[in-house]
């Protein structure tokens, strides 16, 4: 049967399918047993209707019709690939996913706008939030922790767009990224030293970098008995610790009334007694708080931050910092900056689709009104590959970090050869 019989032969199988269900009793049973209903109902219509089709598409429209009743309709067969790590549903025609860290378009597509909106809708209500004209803009959360945006016409011209950030199914392991050449080992022993004497680090990088997989491996190097507090706009960081409380924002109600920002979560934060406070994305005035609570007692907390280098990074706290609107004096701000933060490390996304961490400088002190750093380890760039790979190293800067005395007062005593050993990257 030709393609687009088929869609229009499922379609309205689909429908039937709809007016047969009971779906508050399928409600009441495990889902593989309402799978197993659901399949033998459609096996049941399609004998009824007595179109020819061969047992390839039988077994195709059956998938499609679970996926369509259980899941997320044509996202389903996307998101059980582990080797997608983003989807990107531009309209109802156009869908791309990343693979290996490159773009590709894939043979995906939605009956119309209404059909995907209606997607949109299951994602986002399972998280007790809603789009619709008066907001028609969302951030949302599959079961596995993906995080999804999402948004709708009038804002979106050309129909309803989402956008699918995926994580894995598991925990990284730091040796993991040691592994597939994204850190040096030395790199990794250094900052999985800088967690366990608590000392505070920003994960700067661009979008896709992977900031928020490099923190939660990271995070595996707290001390199990550590009471941690996360804020995050949507959850997506995923802790081994058992104590361990999670907060998230919420949106505004239909009203308008009723937003809770990472601000206030922050603050609220600092009366439960944490020892750390870890925050998803630093991205407004909730940097002054942030800084606050590192300078009084929460030493070795860590945030991600949106920015191109570790001076960028600086800059953007101060930028954040300013819309609080307390006119503090430019110098006092820096002064704030450089006693919390100590380990400003850079993630990035190269050329050829892999993530690496090309930088991590510690925050020394200020000079006279600048705040001043020095690079610890770095990524040097030497070349492409025939395969389009690149080529390059991690290389020390054989500067010794003034961390190192914190370091060994917490009982830590890192090898100097750490400081001197270059790792080629092939």
């Amino acid at each position: 049967m030709e393609l687009l019989s088929l869609e229009k032969y499922k379609t309205e199988i689909h429908r039937t399918l709809i007016s047969k269900l009971d779906l508050e009793k399928l409600s009441r049973v495990n889902n593989s047993q309402a799978r197993q209903a659901v399949s033998g109902i459609v096996k049941e219509i399609m004998a009824e209707q007595r179109v020819p089709l061969n047992y390839d598409e039988q077994q195709r429209i059956q998938a499609d019709l679970l996926d369509e009743v259980f899941g997320l309709g044509p996202l389903e067969p996307l998101l059980r690939d582990p080797k997608i790590s983003d989807i990107l549903v531009n309209d109802k025609d156009h869908v791309f996913v990343e693979k290996g860290g490159l773009l590709q378009r894939v043979n995906t597509s939605f009956r119309d706008d209404r059909h995907l909106l209606q997607i949109i809708d299951r994602i986002v209500s399972r998280v007790g939030r809603r789009v619709d004209e008066s907001s028609p803009m969302v951030d949302a959360r599959l079961p596995d922790g993906s995080r999804v945006n999402a948004i709708i016409p009038p804002l979106a011209l050309d129909g309803p767009s989402v956008s699918i950030r995926r994580f894995g199914t598991g925990p990284i392991a730091g040796n993991q990224l040691v592994q597939n050449k994204s850190i040096s080992p030395e790199m990794m022993e250094v900052l999985q030293a800088a967690v366990k004497a608590r000392i505070s680090i920003l994960i700067s990088g661009g979008t896709g970098a992977g900031k928020t997989t490099f923190l939660n491996i990271l995070s595996q190097s707290i001390p199990n008995n550590e009471r941690l507090v996360t804020i995050e706009d949507a959850a997506e960081l995923r802790l081994a610790q058992e104590d361990i409380v999670r907060l998230e924002t919420r949106p505004p109600n239909i009203e308008g009334q009723g937003a809770i920002r990472q601000r206030q979560l922050l603050i609220n934060a600092l009366r439960m007694r944490p020892d750390r406070i870890i925050i998803g994305e630093v991205r407004g005035e909730e940097a002054f708080d942030m800084l606050q609570a590192c300078n009084t007692g929460h030493e070795g907390s860590m945030a991600t931050i949106h920015a191109n280098t570790p001076r960028d990074a600086l800059s953007r706290l101060e930028s954040m910092v300013a819309m609080t609107n307390m006119n503090l004096p430019e110098k006092s701000v820096r002064q704030q900056i450089a006693s919390a933060m100590t380990i400003v490390v850079q993630a990035t996304r190269l050329s050829d689709g892999t993530r690496k961490i090309t930088s991590i400088s510690e925050i020394t002190g200020m000079e006279e009104s600048v705040i001043s750093m020095q690079e610890i380890f770095c990524f040097q760039k030497k070349g492409i590959g025939p395969d389009g790979r690149v080529i390059g190293a991690f290389v020390p800067t054989r500067i010794r970090p003034r961390f190192l005395e914190r370091l060994r007062v917490s009982g830590m005593i890192l090898p100097p050869a750490l400081f001197e050993q270059e790792t080629p990257v092939n």
